[in-house]
Formats: structure tokens, C-alpha cells, sequence
């Protein structure tokens, strides 16, 4: 079988500016990777490629055994954070259908029940379904970010994607979302790009670090702010983190 994604030796430039280099990685079917790396370091690029978003400079890569743009509706992408008007009036429902343009869809008559079956499904596997008819724009950061999930679950995929999912939540709703991806883990082969080392923490069987080059972290059995500084380049973090025992909705 061949592996979820197979990246060869692959180069990435935006006009002079070499943002990736010699970059080779095999990913298999199931697998839960933790990617890490400083701002600026080639993160967004490499989700980029692996969507076909960008195409190497050299080198190859496939997803599922394909180009990726063949495999992109086999795939799924959850943001940072949302780029939603706040002042836009849309349901939590209709957010998550969302993703289900395109994903399989036989023609524009898909039947409505099985898409609000995938929709309910995808909604209650990050526990929102009794928010389903609420707007989208009245919830807190971490159910918004759930709700991405959520639309990216819709199509099924077999590989998912997350930028920094935790980036903009407080300390409970990062717990929700980890258990999201703890459930997830197996069903699908899932790429977690984050900053934090309690995040990384918690997927300590593949590491990469991802600064202009790619390499794989020898196996660890523990991420703290020292060593993510240490494998990443990082500077400390200047501004406040985040403590257990935030209070509101998650």
C-alpha cells in the first residue's frame, strides 16, 4: 500500500526566496505527526505542498499515491483560526456543511439527508451537534475552532491537516480539541502543526522539525519550552501563556 504521503527530495521557492529545501518525508496511513519549527520556517509551505497549493521547484511528492491536487478532495484543512465576517449571520450547521462542497458530491442534487447526516456526524465527533443551530459567530474561540474541525471531518478524508488548532484557545478548549485528535488518531493519517511543547506533548511518536530543511526528532518522551526551543530555533516567548483553569466556554 502506498504510504499516506511520499515527499522526494523536494524544493520549494517563491522567486529567490528558497523557502524549502531538499525536503524528503514518508508519512504512513494512520499515522499522527507533530510538526514543529520557528515562524517563518517553511510550515504553511510544506501544508501547501502537500495540498498542491505550491508545486516543487524539484523533487517530488505525492498524497495517496497521487499528485496531490488529485488527492485534495481526499483531504482535509483546518486553519488557525477563522476567516469568517464576525457580522456574517450563519449557523454552526452551515459552516460545517461547508465541507461537503465538493467532497464526493455526485452533482449539485446531493441528497439533502445524507449531507446532514455527514454534517450532524462531523459535529457531534467534536461534541457540537447541540450547537448546531446556533451562529456560528456567537461562540467562544474554541467551539469556532471545533466547528472548523468539524467542516473538515465532513468529507471524510484520509489525510487532515491542522495549522496551530489550539493557537487561539484557552487551556480547557486545547484539552477538547487534543481529545478531538486523540479519537481521530488511526482513522485517518493527521498532521499537526503547533508552537506549543504541552500540545506536542501529548504526540510524541513522530516529530519533525521543520526550518527551511525537514528532519525527523529522535524519539522523546518528553516536550518541554526547553527542548522545543532547542529542535525549533525558537526565542522564548515574550508574550503571557497560556494556565490551566481558564474559565469560560469551550
Amino acid at each position: 500500500m502506498n504510504p499516506a504521503i511520499h515527499i522526494d527530495h523536494a524544493t520549494v521557492n517563491y522567486g529567490s526566496f528558497c523557502a524549502l529545501s531538499d525536503v524528503s518525508m514518508e508519512i504512513q496511513r494512520g499515522d499522527l505527526v507533530t510538526i514543529v519549527g520557528p515562524n517563518g520556517g517553511g510550515k504553511s509551505t510544506l501544508f501547501k505542498l502537500i495540498l498542491g497549493l505550491v508545486r516543487p521547484a524539484a523533487g517530488s511528492v505525492k498524497v495517496l499515491g497521487m499528485p496531490p491536487g488529485d488527492a485534495r478532495l481526499s483531504m482535509g484543512y483546518v486553519p488557525q483560526s477563522s476567516l469568517f465576517d464576525p457580522l456574517f449571520p450563519v449557523h454552526v450547521f452551515d459552516v460545517a456543511r461547508m465541507g461537503a462542497l465538493g467532497a464526493g458530491n455526485p452533482g449539485p442534487f446531493r441528497k439533502r439527508k445524507e449531507t446532514r447526516d455527514r454534517v450532524m456526524t462531523a459535529l457531534e465527533a467534536v461534541g457540537l451537534d447541540d450547537l448546531a443551530n446556533r451562529w456560528f459567530s456567537s461562540l467562544s474561540g474554541g467551539q469556532r475552532q471545533r466547528t472548523l474541525i468539524a467542516r473538515a471531518l465532513v468529507s471524510q478524508p484520509e489525510v487532515l491537516l491542522l495549522d496551530e488548532p489550539t493557537s487561539n484557545v484557552d487551556i480547557a478548549a486545547e484539552d477538547m480539541i487534543l481529545d478531538i485528535l486523540d479519537r481521530l488518531k488511526g482513522q485517518m493519517t493527521i498532521l499537526l502543526v503547533t508552537h506549543y511543547p504541552q500540545v506536542a506533548m501529548r504526540f510524541l511518536d513522530q516529530v519533525y522539525c521543520v526550518n527551511r530543511t525537514v528532519h525527523m526528532h529522535p524519539p522523546t518522551e518528553r516536550m518541554d519550552e526547553t527542548l522545543m526551543r532547542h529542535i525549533t530555533g525558537m526565542s522564548p516567548p515574550s508574550g503571557p501563556t497560556k494556565s490551566r483553569g481558564g474559565s469560560g466556554h469551550v
